[in-house]
């Protein structure tokens, strides 16, 4: 069970974040923000996006609402309306932080552009994050998470490597760049705690994207001239791909010739074993395909926690694959608190996706969990009329 504490401290205690964004990308890294102890206040219009699907008790606490905007207090205003935009300056005006993924036009005609808060706020580290560059031509399209693994070359990657242009089942876009909008704001107060300085930070989806995906893919294309053609050729390896064992699915990767030959081996395949192609030090990268077959041959010959014994035994790269109806039950997921339950107050029952990073000292925590919307909008204003 998940401890629910509100005197938890953690390395970003006494920050003030704004969370001015819906969906994921936003209130995502403002969560993050959050479980490292900064106080988290979502602005949330009367209709926020991610409130909006399947709910089991009370309407707007979503699966995914309930997944990105815990660590936070919620407060209803209509920015539209000019005393809630008011009012909403006026808490921007007590913050450090001010996450967004408005739309640069939304944002001037609203008086929220980086310009007009920095005249009220100098030392604000302003968060835009968006499909595309704010200078470029497509600075005011609609994106997606599929628009971006398209722009960003993901889907060319997939349609190299499968044959078919998907996009990759997980909204990776919009969650890397949660990543970045963390690290970034991060860096941003560290520079403003120096100089006494706030700034713009910009963190465009279709930009980071490609960043990232081009770390291993931009391959022969770092040279110039290039000296072979795009794509990391391992990940791009027709077959390459988790394994049926003799009652599941694994990953199973030899890395080495003697990876190999301790799979074929324990496989009951001692000729495999002698195969020329990895009776040397090193795999030929012509014969990476054709071992890659040869995983899927064998695998079958054992059980996932057979292969899990020999695997360790040899150092040979292997895991399990987490099936995620079960993912909750699974040993190294329960021992690392990573799906543990709490009782919310009005949803009952949850399971919480636990913090990955482990601080000796300032641990994070998770003080509070997603409110409902509006439910923090009196006290927050309360304090801030209090303050005055």
């Amino acid at each position: 069970m998940t401890e629910i504490t509100e005197t938890s401290p953690g390395p970003l205690e006494g920050v003030r974040v704004i969370d001015l964004s819906t969906v994921v990308m936003g209130p995502y890294a403002a969560q993050i923000l959050g479980d490292l102890g900064a106080d988290v206040i979502k602005i949330e219009s009367p209709a926020d996006t991610v409130r909006v699907g399947h709910y089991r008790t009370t309407p707007g606490m979503t699966p995914l609402n309930l997944n990105v905007n815990r660590n936070k207090r919620s407060v209803t205003l209509n920015l539209k309306d000019e005393t809630d935009r008011e009012r909403a300056l006026d808490l921007v005006d007590t913050a450090d932080v001010l996450i967004t993924n408005m739309r640069p036009g939304a944002l001037h005609r609203l008086g929220l552009s980086y310009t007009d808060i920095a005249a009220r706020n100098p030392r604000l580290v302003y968060a835009h994050a968006q499909g595309f560059r704010g200078d470029s031509d497509r600075a005011g399209h609609a994106a997606y998470d599929e628009t971006v693994q398209a722009a960003s070359g993901l889907v060319d990657i997939a349609d190299r490597a499968l044959g078919e242009p998907v996009y990759l089942p997980t909204i990776i876009g919009d969650k890397v760049s949660s990543l970045t909008i963390a690290y970034s704001v991060l860096a941003a107060l560290l520079h403003r705690d120096r100089t006494g300085r706030g700034q713009q930070v910009e963190i465009p989806m279709t930009d980071t994207l490609i960043a990232f995906n081009l770390v291993e893919h931009l391959a022969g294309h770092t040279h110039v001239p290039e000296s072979s053609p795009t794509g990391f050729p391992l990940s791009m390896l027709k077959g390459h791909k988790a394994v049926r064992t003799k009652d599941g699915l694994a990953c199973v990767i030899p890395y080495n010739p003697q990876n190999y030959r301790d799979f074929f081996t324990a496989a009951g395949r001692p000729d495999l074993a002698e195969d020329p192609r990895v009776g040397g030090d090193a795999i030929d990268s012509a014969d990476h395909e054709g071992l890659a077959e040869l995983i899927g041959v064998c695998a079958p010959a054992l059980t996932t926690e057979e292969w899990a014994e020999v695997c360790a035994k040899h150092s040979i790269p292997m895991a399990p694959v987490l099936e995620l109806e079960n993912a909750h039950e699974d040993p190294y997921v329960r021992d690392g608190h990573l799906l543990d339950t709490a009782e919310h107050p009005t949803e009952g029952t949850v399971r919480t996706i636990g913090i990955p990073v482990r601080f000796s000292a300032t641990p994070g925590s998770i003080r509070r969990l997603a409110p409902v919307a509006g439910q923090d909008t009196e006290d927050v204003l309360a304090e801030l009329d209090a303050a005055r």
